[in-house]
């Protein structure tokens, strides 16, 4: 079994936990303006270029967001490269991203809060003098934990790009305020 289905079934058993789950848990997220949220990451990206090399390189993305209903949100991101790396002595660059996704969320009573992200990112990426932007599936999984009454931090991982040369993943940290 290759990785997407292992993703995908952890994704599927994931939201089955998020909609079994007891309808008044504490929701972290709501507020009196209807759970709206917005925050930063810093991303970790790994490109690997279809086992052959990796490039390591870092971005910045922000998003904004609201949770539709205790365990569904919907949210879009938006990111550009911070740090480059060098392959084969040819400079790797992620350029920007951009992408709409929705969240499965498994309230619950603890201040820890996984989920489950699903959508689509589109990518623009340089390699030596090459240049490409490309549209594809994505998905991860995270965690948001509670800091204060309206602050949460997270760590996310996330398949941003798969096609048959290249693929993109991500672990990002971040802060989000909750409106």
């Amino acid at each position: 079994m290759n990785i997407k289905n292992n993703v995908f079934l952890a994704t599927v058993a994931t939201a089955g936990l998020a909609f079994a789950g007891s309808a008044t848990a504490q929701d972290m997220y709501k507020s009196g303006m209807g759970g709206l949220y917005a925050g930063v990451n810093y991303t970790f990206m790994d490109v690997d270029f279809d086992g052959y090399a990796n490039a390591d390189v870092g971005t910045l993305s922000g998003k904004v967001g609201v949770m539709a209903t205790d365990f569904l949100g919907v949210e879009a991101r938006a990111g550009f490269g911070v740090d480059d790396d060098r392959v084969l002595g040819q400079k790797v660059k992620l350029d920007n991203f951009f992408g709409g996704y929705a969240t499965i969320n498994m309230v619950n009573q603890s201040p820890v809060t996984p989920y489950a992200v699903l959508g689509f990112t589109r990518i623009e990426a340089e390699f030596g003098g090459r240049s490409d932007d490309e549209l594809d599936f994505s998905y991860g999984a995270g965690l948001n934990v509670k800091l204060a009454q309206n602050l949460s931090g997270n760590l996310e991982y996330m398949r941003y790009y798969d096609d048959s040369d290249i693929t993109v993943d991500g672990i990002g940290l971040g802060l989000q305020m909750n409106f």
